[in-house]
């Protein structure tokens, strides 16, 4: 949903280098220190800050210098190596998450933060840039995104971008033209750039106990997004080309014709975003299983994101993308700040019946969680009543899987603001994961950096004197040239297309190869 004022997040510090990139990384400090409720006054002083994470537990805390561009966990060196990967089925959602969230255990916490800067990496690498003629596209090549985003120890390689278009309207997604005539036509006037598909490198797979595809969704940016988070009507899966035996299954039209929408006339977009993942997740989990590796599938997404990353974990359930000849991955999903996607039947399908496992993390004081549905709701009602109402047409939706609820109120470096961009922010949600021990527990960092929460909003205390928005380019990508002229560089480089095996995978998942 809004995430256009939401987010951009990953793990730049404050110290700076220049970068070589538009939204170029930032040189993380020369060392790192622990906050508590205890040390808030000291933190006003400080004159360095925690190092970000891509947090995993099981990482043991990296030696910090300047120019290192490793993240990691203050906690990481508390848990003894391997127990994600002896508990990853559990982390993944096989018991639901009982008795994991409140208070929460220490490993989920650091795969929902390390899922959430998967999500936040579609934000930090999209290109806002309205004068770039790449607008609407990913900055960096799928071989370096993750080092170019600041998350070079990921351990994951990028094999797909995603692309999406909303476009029965036939409007532009970006307020003016992006080109003025042919011959300047680089990137699409419809197709953006919504998300990527990734897998786990060898490494980090023996640290995790297995084999993760991870398929990361953004939120909202464009005004066809928009259109999309403001369409409240439901539809039947099975209307939008979405294979579901039962009729009854509905979501909302806008996120689902989002995920199924396709251009011809745009080459990113000639498969919809839907296709570009089924394709891509069913042949790794294809040739991953042929290995014997034992594979999960994760996906994750913020605010539209969110309600893309259920479509599609229902979807590669639905289709069996997540299959092979001898074996099955689990499904699940790490949601953030998701809106409600379906009516009572989507819920019933996506969790009892094809077993796909969710866990939504919300701000309490973030109201975009609340729709749609936001009369006829799980909390308004009670299930009987929902169902006689879904049974005349009545627009009913409900929210699925398990719930973590957080409070940007509990965090003392947080302001108090009515800037709601504030509460709905996935770097805030971040950094309240980060503190969070239980409701109503003290609020203490484990280690990311509080100055991320900054990085597009204006969410910090002013005592603690970072500034905000402060995650940009340089001089705005402007370059000073030896004439003296500052000019905009172009980045020349091949944005790739759609892999050659496409409408072979499709084909293989029974669905018609969109050429």
């Amino acid at each position: 949903m809004a995430a256009a004022i939401s987010s951009c997040t990953s793990l730049p510090t404050i110290s700076h280098r220049r970068p070589t990139l538009i939204l170029g990384q930032h040189q993380p400090p020369t060392g790192y220190r622990r906050f508590s409720n205890a040390s808030v006054n000291s933190v006003q002083r400080r004159t360095r800050h925690v190092v970000a994470s891509v947090s995993t537990t099981d990482r043991p805390a990296p030696v910090t210098t300047a120019g290192d561009t490793g993240r990691g966990s203050h906690s990481q060196a508390t848990k003894p190596p391997g127990e994600l990967a002896a508990r990853w089925r559990e982390i993944h959602g096989a018991g639901n998450w009982e008795s994991l969230l409140d208070p929460i255990d220490d490993v989920l916490r650091a795969e929902l933060i390390r899922y959430g800067e998967f999500a936040q990496a579609t934000y930090d690498s999209f290109d806002y840039d309205r004068f770039s003629p790449y607008s609407g596209s990913c900055r960096y090549p799928a071989e370096t995104f993750f080092r170019d985003v600041g998350l070079g120890g990921a351990g994951y390689e990028v094999r797909r971008f995603l692309y999406a278009s909303c476009n029965e309207l036939k409007f532009p997604n970006f307020v003016t033209p992006k080109h003025k005539n042919a011959d300047d036509k680089l990137w699409s006037e419809s197709g953006t750039f919504i998300g990527y598909v990734a897998v786990s490198t060898d490494e980090e797979t023996a640290r995790i106990g297995r084999r993760d595809i991870a398929v990361a969704w953004r939120g909202t940016i464009t005004r066809l997004e928009w259109l999309a988070d403001l369409t409240t009507n439901q539809r039947p899966l099975t209307d939008m080309g979405i294979p579901c035996p039962d009729p009854r299954v509905k979501v909302e039209s806008g996120f689902a014709e989002l995920y199924t929408g396709k251009d011809s006339a745009c080459k990113f977009c000639r498969y919809s975003a839907r296709e570009q993942a089924l394709a891509e997740v069913r042949k790794l989990v294809e040739l991953y299983h042929s290995k014997g590796d034992e594979v999960s599938v994760t996906v994750t997404g913020h605010s539209l994101g969110s309600a893309l990353a259920m479509l599609n974990a229902f979807d590669i359930a639905e289709t069996g993308a997540n299959a092979s000849a001898s074996k099955k991955a689990p499904v699940c999903v790490f949601s953030f700040a998701g809106p409600r996607v379906g009516n009572l039947d989507f819920k019933r399908r996506f969790e009892t019946e094809l077993g796909v496992r969710a866990l939504r993390v919300v701000n309490v004081h973030d109201r975009v969680p609340t729709v749609p549905g936001a009369f006829f709701n799980e909390k308004a009602f009670p299930e009987a009543v929902l169902r006689a109402v879904d049974g005349l047409g009545g627009g009913v939706y409900t929210h699925l899987g398990a719930l973590l609820e957080l409070d940007h109120k509990a965090s003392p470096f947080l302001k108090d603001t009515i800037d709601i961009s504030c509460y709905h922010n996935l770097e805030a949600h971040l950094h309240l994961l980060d503190g969070f021990r239980s409701r109503g527990g003290v609020f203490e960092l484990r280690g990311r950096d509080p100055a991320l929460v900054n990085k597009s909003a204006d969410f910090l205390r002013d005592d603690h004197m970072v500034p905000p928005v402060w995650y940009q380019a340089e001089n705005k990508g402007m370059v000073r040239m030896e004439d003296g002229r500052w000019v905009l560089v172009p980045r020349h480089r091949d944005i790739a297309e759609h892999p050659e095996d496409t409408d072979h995978h499709l084909q293989r998942l029974g669905l018609n190869a969109s050429s």
